[in-house]
């Protein structure tokens, strides 16, 4: 067993504080769902059980550090980067479709989804559309040309189509964001947790970097891939255990469904055309497309999973099994934001000061449905951190891997072993690039939402450049880079206006809480301390008024075009300056190489009307009486008009 001192790191300080005076007492959970203070005061050692009981965040992070050393072990002989970078390229599709589901299911989807059901409504499932469209577009146009040419970086692609300095361009780009988003990854649960549970933060920030950087470093994409696995279903769990225990509370899964319906959060029917609207049908599925096939079809940490597989076959099965798990995800996300509401519905946390944000409402409802349950609670964390951990080594991973491909490879000599261990420096150094990033983004205040919303604007000239090269062979370098700075530049602009102008309530249209049923409870122990006050949600009108508070006119349109948007806005001005300017520029002059582009042999539909063809044509041609004819010159050899000559007789006489 661990010491106790082990056990005090995790306890809040005013739990330990209180245990030097006087023995600790346990509230009981409140009855008719009542709001009790529970928030950092139950979260101890029974929620962090040793090895011999049940999963905890401790136990997790252990495996995970077994898995990378098992893989450094068994992979000791390889020799190459492509190795420790693709896994040998010899995966098969269960384990990558996993490792993608998880990959970028972090903990602001365990922590983030729940809480925008709770506020905005259930119409997020809408997601489900844009997945589906997602696996069509990437199996069918990007991951084709991808595995063919069997490339380790995507980027590397784009020096092949157009030129280095489009590679070098999009390299950094891709350096840029995923630094960025992997810090707040990091930063952004850790923060959660700290205010409601009372984890120490940093040391929630620093083990989490730590131990991903451990697995990368020493067991590469395949430590990567499998430590996903876990992961995912350690994700699933966490939801599973929050969903079970809301629906025994609520007597069964149809009051939940009632009050979610009465509470207005069933919003599924929501056809609003306006693109000023944060979520409809249309904004999630047609900007959620256009962000997720710049993850899927694009992204390094992505493509190099399915394209390590041993054949297409395995690689596009993989991104249909991944689809059912992303499926799986949202409809436990979706329905874990039911339950909150609920549970809640007469008491909102949030408004009530419980809580400092809307983060934080998924730890405190575990907090107070779980607490009589050692482990559970710990299970949560464990599914949080879960997610944070695919999604860190992911983007470890791929980091090292375009900068080895993209920056070190082309400029110099080095022997495939040396650049195996340069890959895993390179892991080593990213992981505490990510650390450090992640204290920078406590640093940052209002602007981390502004630092999420970054990663999908670049997302989006980014799709729209590879778009031009798979798709028009037409397109040159110079359409193709002054596409890429058009789109940024737009994207970049409509983003950063809307974090410094956000859109008005009539927009985004929080739906009503209410604090009337609350009856708080509370321990002369501890007292809840919040450095940020509660926002209360307001009534809206979409009545126009006259602007006079300074703000410039774009402010009621432009920016606040709905953010899902950002995307689809910098993949359309990339592809259409681009497709422009080389067109002006001798584009069309241009003879590309067919394997760097879309041809209609790489795709799916072809080979099915191919079959259905010589199917048919086969089974036509069983019953095709006449098929013979050309061998008779047009006659039918059952009627041949041959003479009989009887007058030459070989018969005796």
């Amino acid at each position: 067993m661990l010491p106790k001192a082990f056990w005090e790191i995790f306890t809040p300080r005013g739990v330990r504080q209180e245990r030097r005076g006087k023995r600790e007492i346990l509230p009981s959970l409140p009855s008719s769902f009542e709001v009790s203070r529970v928030s950092a005061y139950t979260f101890v050692k029974a929620n962090y059980p040793g090895p011999c009981n049940e999963l905890s965040g401790d136990t997790d992070r252990a495996k995970f550090k077994f898995v990378g050393v098992y893989f450094a072990w068994t992979d000791r002989d390889q020799r190459s980067s492509g190795d420790f970078l693709m896994g040998g390229r010899r995966l098969t599709a269960l384990p990558v479709s996993l490792s993608l589901t998880a990959s970028f299911m972090s903990a602001i989807t365990v922590l983030s989804n729940p809480a925008e059901v709770y506020r905005y409504g259930a119409n997020i499932g809408f997601y489900g559309i844009s997945y589906v469209l997602t696996m069509v577009i990437t199996s069918e146009v990007f991951l084709p040309v991808f595995y063919r040419l069997s490339i380790t970086s995507t980027y590397e692609y784009l020096e092949l189509r157009f030129n280095r300095t489009t590679r070098l361009l999009g390299t950094g780009l891709f350096i840029v964001q995923t630094i960025l988003y992997t810090g707040i990854v990091i930063y952004a649960p850790a923060l959660a947790l700290n205010q409601v549970t009372g984890m120490d933060l940093w040391g929630a920030v620093i083990s989490t970097g730590v131990v991903c950087t451990f697995y990368c470093t020493l067991g590469g994409l395949k430590a990567v891939v499998w430590t996903d696995v876990f992961q995912l279903g350690v994700m699933l769990a966490g939801f599973l255990s929050v969903i079970i225990r809301s629906v025994v509370l609520k007597d069964g899964v149809l009051p939940i469904i009632s009050d979610s319906q009465e509470g207005g959060r069933l919003n599924f029917w929501d056809f609003d055309t306006n693109p000023l609207r944060r979520h409809t049908f249309w904004t999630i599925s047609i900007g959620g497309t256009f962000v997720w096939v710049s993850i899927y079809g694009i992204n390094q940490a992505q493509v190099q999973r399915y394209i390590s597989c041993k054949s297409i076959t395995h690689a596009r099965l993989s991104l249909y099994i991944n689809l059912l798990g992303l499926l799986s995800i949202l409809l436990c996300s979706v329905f874990a934001g039911m339950c909150l509401f609920s549970v809640y519905k007469d008491c909102d946390p949030w408004t009530a000061g419980q809580v400092s944000a809307p983060d934080q409402l998924m730890p405190y409802l575990v907090m107070d449905i779980l607490r009589d349950y050692p482990g559970l609670p710990g299970l949560f964390v464990a599914a949080a951190y879960s997610g944070s951990l695919s999604t860190v080594s992911s983007s470890i991973n791929a980091l090292a891997a375009v900068t080895v491909e993209d920056l070190i490879k082309p400029y110099t000599n080095m022997s495939e072993k040396h650049l195996s261990w340069t890959s895993k420096g390179l892991s080593l150094i990213y992981g505490v690039l990510c650390i450090g990033m992640a204290g920078l983004a406590s640093l940052m205040g209002g602007i981390l939402q502004a630092a999420i919303s970054i990663f999908g604007i670049i997302g989006g000239p980014l799709l729209g450049m590879f778009t031009l090269g798979v798709l028009c062979p037409f397109a040159n370098s110079k359409g193709v880079l002054l596409g890429l700075m058009s789109g940024l530049v737009v994207s970049l602009w409509l983003g950063i206006g809307a974090q410094i102008y956000p859109p008005t309530p009539a927009m985004t249209r929080p739906l009503s809480l209410t604090t009337e049923g609350c009856n708080f409870t509370t321990t002369d122990s501890f007292n809840w301390t919040s450095t940020v006050q509660p926002t209360q949600p307001t009534s809206f009108t979409t009545a126009p008024v006259n602007r006079t508070d300074g703000k410039p006119p774009l402010t009621d349109n432009w920016y606040s075009l709905s953010y899902l948007y950002f995307s689809p806005i910098g993949t359309i001005i990339t592809i259409s300056v681009g497709l422009l300017v080389s067109l002006f520029t001798g584009g069309w002059k241009v003879t590309v190489e067919s394997r760097l582009t879309l041809t209609k042999e790489d795709t799916t539909l072809y080979h099915l009307v191919k079959f259905f063809k010589d199917t048919v044509m086969r089974q036509k041609g069983q019953l095709d009486l006449t098929r013979d004819r050309e061998r008779f010159d047009g006659t039918n050899p059952g009627f041949c008009d041959v003479e009989l000559d009887l007058t030459k007789r070989n018969i005796p006489a």
